[in-house]
Protein backbone atom coordinates (compact mmCIF):
# COMPACT_ATOMS: atom_id res chain seq x y z
CA UNK A 1 0.00 0.00 0.00
CA UNK A 2 1.41 3.45 -0.97
CA UNK A 3 1.01 6.23 1.33
CA UNK A 4 0.45 9.80 0.22
CA UNK A 5 2.65 12.50 2.05
CA UNK A 6 1.24 15.68 3.10
CA UNK A 7 3.31 18.74 3.02
CA UNK A 8 3.44 21.09 5.47
CA UNK A 9 1.45 23.90 4.74
CA UNK A 10 -0.99 22.10 1.97
CA UNK A 11 -3.51 20.08 3.91
CA UNK A 12 -6.81 22.09 4.17
CA UNK A 13 -5.39 25.30 2.01
CA UNK A 14 -5.58 23.85 -1.16
CA UNK A 15 -8.17 25.77 -2.94
CA UNK A 16 -8.45 29.26 -1.26
CA UNK A 17 -6.37 31.16 -3.40
CA UNK A 18 -9.12 30.75 -6.20
CA UNK A 19 -11.80 31.87 -3.76
CA UNK A 20 -9.57 35.01 -2.48
CA UNK A 21 -8.97 35.85 -6.29
CA UNK A 22 -12.88 35.49 -6.74
CA UNK A 23 -13.77 37.97 -3.88
CA UNK A 24 -11.00 40.40 -5.31
CA UNK A 25 -12.06 40.52 -8.50
CA UNK A 26 -15.73 40.72 -7.09
CA UNK A 27 -14.34 43.88 -5.13
CA UNK A 28 -13.08 45.08 -8.76
CA UNK A 29 -16.41 44.86 -9.95
CA UNK A 30 -18.36 46.48 -7.35
CA UNK A 31 -15.76 49.67 -7.24
CA UNK A 32 -15.83 49.81 -10.61
CA UNK A 33 -19.56 50.14 -10.95
CA UNK A 34 -19.78 52.77 -8.04
CA UNK A 35 -17.41 55.01 -10.46
CA UNK A 36 -19.71 54.43 -13.09
CA UNK A 37 -22.41 55.48 -11.53
CA UNK A 38 -20.81 58.63 -9.87
CA UNK A 39 -19.67 59.64 -13.47
CA UNK A 40 -23.18 59.43 -15.14
CA UNK A 41 -23.96 61.55 -11.63
CA UNK A 42 -21.66 64.41 -12.62
CA UNK A 43 -22.58 64.19 -16.28
CA UNK A 44 -26.30 64.66 -15.20
CA UNK A 45 -25.24 67.16 -13.59
CA UNK A 46 -22.75 69.26 -15.79
CA UNK A 47 -25.73 68.84 -18.30
CA UNK A 48 -27.80 70.11 -15.84
CA UNK A 49 -26.09 73.55 -15.19
CA UNK A 50 -25.26 73.96 -19.05
CA UNK A 51 -28.47 73.84 -20.34
CA UNK A 52 -29.69 76.37 -16.82
CA UNK A 53 -27.33 78.81 -18.17
CA UNK A 54 -27.46 78.74 -21.37
CA UNK A 55 -31.28 79.65 -20.99
CA UNK A 56 -30.95 81.83 -18.78
CA UNK A 57 -29.13 83.56 -21.03
CA UNK A 58 -30.93 83.14 -23.93
CA UNK A 59 -33.98 84.80 -21.82
CA UNK A 60 -31.88 87.46 -20.32
CA UNK A 61 -29.94 88.73 -24.23
CA UNK A 62 -33.67 88.46 -25.20
CA UNK A 63 -35.11 91.28 -22.57
CA UNK A 64 -31.90 93.30 -23.17
CA UNK A 65 -32.73 93.26 -26.78
CA UNK A 66 -35.55 95.31 -26.12
CA UNK A 67 -37.93 92.37 -27.42
CA UNK A 68 -41.50 92.65 -26.38
CA UNK A 69 -43.17 89.75 -24.20
CA UNK A 70 -42.35 86.82 -21.92
CA UNK A 71 -38.54 85.33 -22.07
CA UNK A 72 -39.54 82.51 -20.29
CA UNK A 73 -40.49 80.72 -23.68
CA UNK A 74 -37.38 81.51 -25.55
CA UNK A 75 -35.26 79.70 -22.13
CA UNK A 76 -37.58 76.84 -22.63
CA UNK A 77 -36.58 76.12 -25.76
CA UNK A 78 -33.00 76.33 -25.17
CA UNK A 79 -33.60 74.31 -22.12
CA UNK A 80 -35.18 71.49 -24.37
CA UNK A 81 -32.69 71.80 -27.25
CA UNK A 82 -30.15 70.78 -24.66
CA UNK A 83 -31.92 67.99 -23.25
CA UNK A 84 -32.87 69.43 -20.17
CA UNK A 85 -36.56 70.23 -18.84
CA UNK A 86 -37.29 73.73 -17.43
CA UNK A 87 -38.87 73.16 -13.75
CA UNK A 88 -39.27 76.90 -12.91
CA UNK A 89 -38.17 80.33 -15.53
CA UNK A 90 -38.72 83.59 -12.79
CA UNK A 91 -38.57 87.33 -15.13
CA UNK A 92 -36.42 89.41 -11.51
CA UNK A 93 -37.02 92.51 -13.71
CA UNK A 94 -34.51 94.85 -14.92
CA UNK A 95 -33.58 92.38 -17.33
CA UNK A 96 -32.80 89.71 -15.04
CA UNK A 97 -33.94 85.91 -14.98
CA UNK A 98 -33.54 82.97 -13.37
CA UNK A 99 -33.92 79.48 -14.70
CA UNK A 100 -34.64 76.21 -12.79
CA UNK A 101 -33.75 72.70 -14.82
CA UNK A 102 -34.16 69.06 -14.23
CA UNK A 103 -32.15 66.59 -16.62
CA UNK A 104 -33.18 62.30 -16.37
CA UNK A 105 -29.83 60.54 -16.37
CA UNK A 106 -28.97 56.76 -15.48
CA UNK A 107 -27.91 58.04 -12.29
CA UNK A 108 -31.37 59.68 -10.98
CA UNK A 109 -32.68 62.99 -11.78
CA UNK A 110 -29.77 66.30 -11.61
CA UNK A 111 -31.20 69.74 -11.01
CA UNK A 112 -29.61 73.17 -11.59
CA UNK A 113 -30.53 76.68 -11.18
CA UNK A 114 -29.03 79.79 -13.34
CA UNK A 115 -29.73 83.17 -12.99
CA UNK A 116 -28.66 86.01 -16.02
CA UNK A 117 -28.73 89.72 -16.24
CA UNK A 118 -27.02 93.04 -17.25
CA UNK A 119 -24.25 93.61 -14.53
CA UNK A 120 -26.07 96.47 -13.23
CA UNK A 121 -28.63 93.92 -11.41
CA UNK A 122 -26.34 92.46 -9.42
CA UNK A 123 -27.56 91.61 -6.40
Amino acid sequence: MVRRRRFLGRGDDQGSGTVLLLALVAVTLVVAALLGLLGSAQLGRGRAQTAADLGALAAASRLLAGQPGDPCPTAAEVVRRNGARLSSCTDEGAGVVTVRVAVRGPAGSATASARAGPTSARR
